[in-house]
């Protein structure tokens, strides 16, 4: 981190209580806005910044699959390497995908028809583009969320839980996952929800969002905290796919940890434990990346290898007509941590 002084800046428009965190600006001109809220946490867990509504109950979507990995971890499940990675994911659907999700069914005594996520298409085009001329369709195992679903699968068979009905809020295993989101997070669960993926969602905050990742980083050696960040860092191939934004910054921007949701949500810690959260309120995750790394680096995280992930030009014809830029209360926050 900087030797910049901690300090906690609120800044949020005055009409939505929510602030600016970016905007895109085409031929001079802003198109966009993105209005949320933020929150960036130093290792000891203080507000370094807060932005718009931090302790507003949201529902976190997939940026929570590490939190849902470790209550598969806690709960039994032999998980590690790139197993934990991929129960932690949103992966891209690749073949080795598909292998890896399927070793963890076989391991819970179950088969495809087991998982309890939609028919999807894998979200890497290539992917798709093969299973296409080859006439194969969409399927359970292919979806994005298949490897946390086959890990939960996996707890339910290792503890003797039933696997029919893993997807239910009362089961014993949602129920503990429940109680180790509001343990780590530090934030009672505020809302219950069901995920696009059919399993269960417990709603939060960005502090909360922010709070856990940062723990997840600095725990210690050993732990099934620590077990998590290290197999999403060490493969974060199984964390996203070929070409995704969060395995691609856990490639370029050593000892982070990354993971993005549905709606706009991501949190993402650095090698220190400094921790950024936030969620777009028009639910667009076009800029949260751009964001959060942005903030990183303000604070004193080098990101030079990820400016692929920061430079987002606006095309016009193809070529770079404007960009993808801060918005105002961001810049402003930023400015005044200098």
């Amino acid at each position: 981190m900087s030797d910049a002084p901690t300090v906690s800046v609120r800044t949020a428009d005055s009409t939505t209580g929510l602030a600016e965190l970016a905007v895109v600006r085409r031929s001079g001109l802003i198109e966009s806005r993105h209005f949320g809220s933020l929150v960036a946490l130093d290792p000891a867990g203080e507000p370094l910044i807060e932005l718009g509504a931090p302790d507003a109950v949201v529902l976190p979507r997939s940026t929570v699959k590490p939190l849902q990995a470790l209550g598969c971890l806690t709960a039994g499940a032999p998980l590690a390497g790139p197993e934990l990675a991929i129960a932690a994911g949103s992966h891209t659907g690749e073949d080795e995908h598909v292998r890896l999700v399927r070793e963890l069914l076989t391991r819970a005594g179950v088969d495809d028809t087991a998982l309890g996520c939609p028919v999807d298409r894998p979200e890497d085009e290539a992917t798709f583009e093969r299973m296409l001329r080859d006439g194969e369709g969409r399927s359970r195992v292919r979806m994005n969320c298949s490897g946390k679903h086959a890990a939960m699968l996996l707890a339910a068979a290792t503890n003797g839980w039933p696997t029919d009905g893993y997807l239910d809020p009362e089961h014993p295993l949602q129920q503990h996952i429940r109680a180790t989101m509001a343990e780590l997070t530090g934030v009672p669960v505020g809302h219950d929800a069901i995920d696009g993926c059919g399993a269960p969602l417990f709603g939060t905050s960005v502090r909360g969002i922010a709070r856990a990742f940062g723990r997840l980083v600095q725990a210690e050696p050993g732990t099934p905290e620590r077990a998590v960040a290290d197999a999403m860092r060490e493969h974060p191939y199984y964390v996203g796919g070929t070409g995704h934004q969060n395995t691609t910054l856990m490639e370029t921007v050593p000892g982070a940890l990354a993971k993005g949701g549905a709606e706009g949500v991501i949190g993402v810690a650095a090698a220190d434990g400094t921790a950024v959260a936030m969620k777009i309120v028009d639910g667009s995750p076009r800029a949260t990346t751009l964001i959060a790394l942005r903030v990183l680096e303000a604070l004193g995280t080098p990101i030079a290898d990820a400016r692929a992930l920061t430079d987002l030009p606006v095309l016009g014809g193809g070529v770079p007509v404007g960009a993808i830029e801060l918005g105002a209360d961001l810049t402003a926050a930023l400015e005044r941590l200098a």
